[in-house]
């Protein structure tokens, strides 16, 4: 087992450990992201160790186990995938029920519910009422102090594989540990997906230890080990979908559509896994009837409910108006259209693309799921955990900037302008990049021929 690797494993698992203790303060986990990207060019200048593999999972192990030790730091989005799946594993429906809901309140219990017990009253009942003016939908949507359930009355908006996963993980977690469970699920998906990605780079011949980009990386620590995102498992199943399109299309699809309902940004990958051959056709067919076969279950027990709270928290978030990078030119009600526009020229270019089979799959679906986010600017960073393991399986490293920068704009939550600017910044570095490898491989093309054939 080479030592270097050994000691630059330690010192990524302290990074991480850094970053927790501080609270996931943004400018040093910036900072510390940073220079895992140095130890992992460092590493790959070095000869690679026998024992390669067991080195990077035992690394990203070591930089899971410190958010395993306290509560979900980045965001409470935790406590609410515990009650879903405890909810389903009741026989009840997420999508029916909100959290205060007194109907359920023999699911509570003084981790979820510090300040309402079994025997208490909220005052809500039945199935959930949205309102469709925004004043009182930001008004029902609200926290509250007796739960650590963010917006605790109104339903989830989660989708079917997600719930399953919750409904899994509470299945075997007793309640007295909170998100224990989850996290650990999480951190294991990350390990399991670090080992996946260097399998796979070692398979394409391409140095394995790239893969510590992901697997030590504070970011991925932050979500999941510590937060225990759902989309670590979104990220998990996309790699498998991009490693096995080649051999098995319609599994990947299958697989594909899954992701996305985990979470619904994986269904904007669909063009990477379509081409215009009439052979082709069933692979995004089969993909969008997972999708939507995925929720016949809980429209039969739910019915219309099955939306939960997704219009809501689209309208509540202002997806439709985000677009930072366009908010440098437009105002929020002007920036629909050109994004839109965005989407489909980049859409309808992926397709070209993987049609003429002039990039891998796995590079289309990088700058796909990348431009999406620099389109959309989401409003949380933790979105961007399929883009680092993509970003690792294409070799497009520039991309991690992206999630970084979310995590700048993040921090800058209630400055518009200064968000549009770093959004800019990680989309110049982004293009830059690009141009650069493109002239390179233009450059080392026209030059070939010249080398065979000296004058």
């Amino acid at each position: 087992m080479n030592a270097k690797e050994t000691w630059f494993a330690v010192a990524s698992a302290g990074l991480c450990t850094a970053v927790l203790v501080a609270r996931a303060n943004t400018w040093l986990l910036l900072a510390a992201t940073v220079l895992v990207v140095g130890i992992a060019y460092l590493v790959t200048r070095c000869p690679a160790g026998k024992h390669v593999m067991l080195v990077l999972v035992i690394g990203a192990v070591l930089c899971q186990l410190p958010g395993l030790t306290m509560p979900p730091l980045s965001s409470s989005d935790a406590y609410r995938y515990v009650w879903d799946g405890r909810v389903s594993v009741s026989g009840n429906s997420p999508y029916a029920h909100v959290p205060l809901d007194d109907d359920l309140a023999h699911l509570r219990d003084p981790y979820l519910f510090p300040g309402l017990g079994p025997s208490d009253r909220s005052g809500v009942t039945g199935p959930p009422r949205l309102p469709n003016n925004p004043a009182d939908l930001n008004e029902l949507a609200k926290d509250d102090p007796r739960t650590k359930i963010n917006r605790p009355q109104v339903p989830t908006i989660y989708p079917p594989v997600a719930q399953l996963y919750f409904a899994a993980v509470a299945l075997v977690t007793p309640w007295d540990v909170g998100t224990l469970g989850l996290q650990l699920a999480s951190a294991a998906m990350a390990v399991l997906l670090t080992w996946l990605l260097a399998r796979e780079l070692r398979d394409r011949r391409r140095d394995p230890r790239w893969a510590q980009l992901w697997g030590w990386s504070p970011m991925v620590a932050l979500e999941t080990g510590s937060a225990a995102h759902v989309d670590v498992l979104a990220a998990l199943l996309i790699v498998a979908a991009v490693i096995v399109f080649a051999r098995r299309p319609i599994i990947a699809a299958a697989l594909l559509g899954a992701a996305a309902s985990v979470k619904l940004l994986p269904l904007l990958l669909l063009p990477a896994f379509t081409t215009l051959r009439r052979r082709d056709l069933a692979t995004p067919l089969v993909a969008i009837g997972t999708f939507i076969a995925s929720y016949l279950p809980y429209v039969l027990v739910s019915g219309s409910l099955v939306i939960g709270f997704l219009p809501g928290y689209l309208t509540q978030e202002n997806f439709t108006e985000r677009s930072a990078v366009l908010g440098l030119l437009l105002p929020p009600e002007a920036r629909q259209l050109p994004a839109a526009a965005i989407a489909l020229g980049l859409a309808i270019l992926a397709v070209r693309r993987r049609h003429q089979n002039s990039e891998p799959v796995a590079v289309t679906c990088c700058w796909l799921y990348g431009a999406a986010l620099l389109v959309t600017t989401p409003a949380y960073p933790w979105y961007g955990l399929p883009l680092i393991a993509l970003a690792v399986l294409a070799g497009r490293i520039e991309w991690l900037v992206v999630p970084m920068a979310s995590y700048a704009a993040y921090a800058n939550y209630a400055d518009g302008t200064r968000q549009s600017l770093i959004y800019l910044a990680a989309t110049v570095i982004v293009l830059t990049a690009t141009a650069l490898r493109s002239t390179r491989r233009a450059r080392a093309l026209t030059e070939r021929p010249k080398a065979r054939n000296p004058v």
